[in-house]
Order: structure tokens, then C-alpha cells, then sequence
């Protein structure tokens, strides 16, 4: 089984990602519940998690949820992260301020 595996930091939670699919999809895939969906485009940061280890492409995100200086710390959207190989991530939803 050709992909890579991927690790809930703190948990015994693992799904298989396959090559070239986003980490979003492969949840949805494996039946997982841990992150939640949204847009599926990289636009409502309801996916936002953090990369803790391993190494991984993202597409296209709102800056928004993830600004420049975000992703260069390992904050990515869910459905716009690409492993490139095994990942630990964290669930780690956007800080809205009080409306």
C-alpha cells in the first residue's frame, strides 16, 4: 500500500494517506472524525491543523486562516496538505476574535 501514514500527535490515532491525496480526504476516507469539514477548498480554515514532523506540500490556502507566517511554522488546512511523507499533526483551529 503505496502512501504514508498519519499520526494525531498525542493520540494512538493513524490513517493512511495516499500519495498525491490531501490529508482531509484520507480522514473522510478512513471514517476518522477528528477534524472537521468544510469548504474542502481551502477557504473557511475549519481544517486548520499544525505539522509537527514530517515533511508535506500544501495548495493553494486562505491567508486568512493561515497567513505566511503561519505555514512557515507548520500551520496548514487540512484539505490543502500533501504529505510527501509519514506526518504528525494537531488539530489546531483558527483564533477568531469575538464578533
Amino acid at each position: 500500500m503505496a502512501g504514508y501514514f498519519i499520526s494525531l500527535l498525542g493520540t494512538e490515532r493513524v490513517l493512511h494517506c495516499a500519495h498525491g491525496q490531501d490529508v482531509l480526504n484520507a480522514a473522510i476516507k478512513a471514517g476518522l472524525d477528528w477534524l472537521p469539514i468544510g469548504c474542502r477548498g481551502g477557504g473557511c480554515g475549519v481544517c486548520r491543523v499544525m505539522v509537527h514532523s514530517g515533511s508535506y506540500e500544501t495548495g493553494r490556502m486562505s491567508r486568512r486562516h493561515v497567513s505566511s507566517t503561519d505555514a512557515a511554522i507548520g500551520f496548514a488546512l487540512a484539505c490543502r496538505l500533501y504529505p510527501a511523507g509519514d506526518l504528525v499533526i494537531e488539530f489546531a483551529p483558527a483564533q477568531r476574535s469575538p464578533a
